[in-house]
């Protein structure tokens, strides 16, 4: 009960510094709370959100499941393989600083449309996933492994039970702040490409200097990512967490 007030408490004040911002500053540069819920049962009554969200829906999702991909099997190889970290380092420090913004001015001359907000949504999240892995493997816990191995322990228990949950513990951190990424670089991504989306809507509200409308979009993506969060990342950090001894190590169940 406890809990549920402080988070109560979170939304009421969130909620209140916004109307007082848009009492001081004006509904142009910051439209009411009331004015924004109008506005995005407006957009929904009229059937623009429900398309728009499955569009960025599926450019963050494709970028962010090939940046998982290339992330998990470069990371892997070169956590175990010395010479492979080595190599790949530099490649992983550069592409780290490159600012998704770059990525999309570049991959709008290579592919343009959807296939450049996927791109950029890939190589954004990608060596977030890299580093992640690379620090997984390379701290795995060696003697854990020899042990199973000398008990014979299935391909399986091996996989589920002694690299799946180390590994995770490492990986869940990034892969969560690479899933909410996927969303914000897309959105971005679509703004600035003009490939539809709920960028594609913002750009839009932006042109006809609706701010309404853009704070209902901006609304439309938090209330994803909030139950992304709540259906999808907690139910998995909790099982997360049963693979942990009261230390707070991993243990094999």
């Amino acid at each position: 009960m406890l809990r549920f007030f402080f988070l109560a408490l979170g939304v009421v004040l969130l909620l209140g510094a916004w109307e007082t911002g848009h009492r001081l500053y004006g509904e142009l540069v910051l439209p009411g709370v009331f004015e924004t819920a109008q506005m995005f049962v407006h957009m929904v009554g009229e059937g623009r959100v429900w398309p728009a969200l499955v569009l960025t829906a599926g450019n963050a999702s494709s970028g962010w499941i090939v940046g998982v991909g290339v992330g998990l099997v470069a990371g892997g190889f070169a956590g175990l393989r010395e010479g492979v970290r080595l190599t790949l380092q530099p490649i992983f420090i550069i592409f780290l600083g490159i600012p998704a913004i770059a990525w999309i001015v570049l991959a709008l001359l290579w592919f343009g449309g959807h296939w450049a907000v996927v791109f950029t949504v890939a190589v954004a999240t990608g060596p977030i996933i890299y580093g992640a892995t690379v620090q997984g493997v390379r701290s795995l816990d060696r003697d854990l492994a020899s042990m199973a191995r000398a008990f014979r322990a299935p391909l399986s228990a091996m996989v589920l039970d002694v690299y799946g949950p180390h590994l995770l513990n490492h990986l869940f951190p990034a892969l969560a702040a690479t899933l909410a990424m996927s969303w914000k670089v897309s959105v971005m991504a679509e703004l600035l490409t003009g490939s539809g989306g709920i960028g594609d809507g913002l750009a839009t509200a932006r042109a006809r200097v609706d701010s309404a409308e853009i704070m209902a979009w901006i609304v439309v993506v938090v209330c994803v990512l909030v139950l992304v969060d709540r259906l999808m990342l907690n139910p998995l950090q909790r099982r997360l967490e049963m693979w942990r001894d009261d230390d707070g190590k991993v243990t094999m169940s």
